[in-house]
């Protein structure tokens, strides 16, 4: 009897600010890799239009974790195109796929401040129905906050570590932090 290897799902994270090339790339990986993706801007505009609404942006991404875990489950590759701009999101995300018996592979895009001005412009400009109009204050207050994903992070040697205090497990953190519904 003949043995087939199967090579194990691959989870994909986008990590980076507005305009800097994160969807772009889940595009191209997800016609690459045979992956699902799952880019949260595109749901908040099918269900808010010109609205963007946070506490219902964290529902939908939580929405489409549970839906990219499952597709890891199934053994299907999944792209995560938004931003993820804490460490405790990504590493939430690393050990959810970890326990799922998948890989993970994550991609930082980054581009000067003049650079995603001038994306954000253009991409109103052309296509107004795929984004939001941002200020220079919202772009640089992002910027300000963004947590950098450190070069162990990128290429998976760091350790994901334990999850935030007052959490037992990074499944409790993770619940937590996208929330089933809209409260």
């Amino acid at each position: 009897m003949m043995m087939l290897m199967t090579k194990p799902p691959t989870l994909f994270l986008t990590v980076g600010l507005p305009c800097t090339g994160k969807t772009t790339a889940a595009r191209r990986i997800e016609i690459e890799h045979d992956a699902i993706r799952l880019t949260k801007d595109e749901w908040v505009k099918a269900l808010y239009g010109n609205g963007n609404p946070p506490s219902a942006a964290d529902v939908i991404e939580g929405r489409l974790i549970r839906i990219g875990l499952r597709a890891l489950e199934l053994g299907t590759n999944v792209v995560i195109d938004y931003g993820l701009w804490s460490r405790d999101e990504r590493s939430a995300l690393r050990r959810a796929a970890a326990d799922r018996g998948a890989a993970v592979e994550m991609h930082y895009f980054e581009v000067t401040a003049a650079e995603q001005r001038r994306r954000a412009d253009q991409r109103q400009a052309e296509a107004p129905h795929t984004t939001w109009p941002m200020s220079d204050e919202e772009l640089a207050e992002w910027a300000a906050v963004i947590e950098i994903p450190t070069p162990g992070e990128l290429d998976g040697t760091d350790p994901i570590g334990a999850p935030p205090p007052g959490f037992p497990t990074w499944d409790d953190w993770r619940a937590h932090r996208w929330p089933p519904s809209v409260s």
